[in-house]
């Protein structure tokens, strides 16, 4: 077991996953991921959720190897969702008189997941701002439903300062993985939880209460210095406001016309001084990249092939899975290319009608098969109108 240093009392207990190749059966994790469970030895031992079926092994050696010998005393129910829920009947089984605390939502959740006989005489039930102590150590509870599944709640352990988010400022990555946070974490964030910005600034209000030294998420790396930085950047992604100035380019093609389109329409962009321009062919590159790339910049250009009378497959998956996540307040440009009865862009506008505060570009561009001259002038106002020039 790696050494996660948290604190004398408060031990990581979790298990990084390198032979993942999709989270969430959905999502590439080149690094792998992190199952995050945590410890806290007092005068009552108390575990912090548990871990996936994939790491069941080494996380119960990481428990017993930490309890001397002890039993535990509490389980902590942060999160139903199997990738940190699934051990909990084991853990019940192996330590009888245990108690598993959670909300009226968590045991509705439990049961439907696990046969606990004796499950209405082990719970004990918290509600908002409820404190159990434990010792010297004590947990307040703060419930986060919607963040992003509705039982979840985030502890606060009162006398070290430390803020147990669940889901929360986690990440994409084992905890040995030498990478920036800011990236992964986007991309987790905008994928897994963006959907639900509402709830998560109902949640970051509450804690604007608490003094917090240390962030322990369920994904991801302990976070222990500059912590302003990490709620700043969960502040402006769940307020859905743009993280940087530039423009993202996304791209759906069939035969590589399209895609000739959209790379000379990133060259003119740069050509033009945009700060910034991303880009993504959504038939080949990271799907969960595209929709971080699409939440972080300001401006959005759509280059796409018609299908079928209406927009090609790719595409129209992408606008639908921006629309699920809440996307808006953003700039959006639209290129189509057809041969004989150009559809794309009349059906990408109609998935965009649905997206709150969008500016959609007035200068929308038709290719007929492929670019000439002709359709790089109307690249170019687009360019201009995009960019406000």
């Amino acid at each position: 077991m790696k050494d996660i240093s948290i604190s004398e009392d408060v031990i990581y207990i979790g298990v990084d996953d390198k032979t993942i190749d999709l989270f969430e059966s959905q999502y590439v994790v080149p690094n792998g991921i992190s199952y995050n469970s945590y410890l806290i030895k007092d005068e009552k031992n108390v575990v912090l959720d548990t871990v996936d079926r994939r790491a069941t092994e080494e996380w119960i050696k990481n428990l017993d190897n930490n309890l001397d010998g002890k039993e535990v005393d509490y389980l902590i129910v942060s999160h139903m969702e199997p990738d940190h829920a699934y051990n909990i009947g084991l853990l019940c089984n192996k330590y009888p008189n245990m108690k598993v605390v959670g909300n009226d939502k968590t045991f509705n959740f439990i049961k439907q997941f696990f046969d606990i006989e004796d499950l209405d005489s082990r719970k004990v039930v918290v509600k908002e701002g409820d404190i159990l102590n434990f010792g010297k150590h004590s947990l307040q509870f703060f419930m986060a439903p919607m963040v992003h599944w509705p039982e979840v709640m985030v502890s606060y352990e009162i006398k070290e300062k430390i803020l147990f988010p669940a889901d929360g400022f986690g990440k994409f990555g084992t905890l040995d993985t030498k990478e920036d946070w800011t990236c992964e974490a986007r991309r987790y964030y905008f994928n897994i939880v963006g959907k639900y910005g509402i709830q998560v600034q109902a949640l970051l209000k509450k804690l604007l209460g608490l003094e917090i030294k240390m962030i322990c998420p369920l994904h991801g790396p302990i976070l222990k210095e500059n912590l302003g930085y990490y709620i700043n950047k969960y502040d402006i992604w769940s307020s859905y406001k743009p993280e940087d100035d530039g423009v993202f380019v996304a791209c759906s093609s069939i035969h590589g016309n399209t895609l000739e389109v959209a790379k000379e329409m990133v060259k003119i962009l740069e050509e033009k001084g945009a700060k910034k321009v991303a880009f993504a062919d959504l038939t080949r590159d990271d799907f969960a990249e595209a929709i971080e790339d699409a939440f972080r910049y300001d401006k959005l250009i759509l280059a796409a092939s018609s299908y079928n009378g209406n927009v090609f497959p790719p595409m129209e998956h992408f606008l639908n899975h921006l629309k699920s996540k809440n996307y808006q307040k953003r700039k959006i440009g639209i290129i189509e290319n057809g041969t004989w009865a150009p559809s794309a862009g009349k059906a990408m506008k109609n998935i965009i009608d649905g997206m709150k505060e969008i500016d959609l570009c007035d200068n929308m561009v038709t290719i007929k098969s492929r670019m000439n001259e002709d359709s790089k002038k109307e690249m170019e106002k687009l360019a201009d109108e995009i960019l406000n020039k």
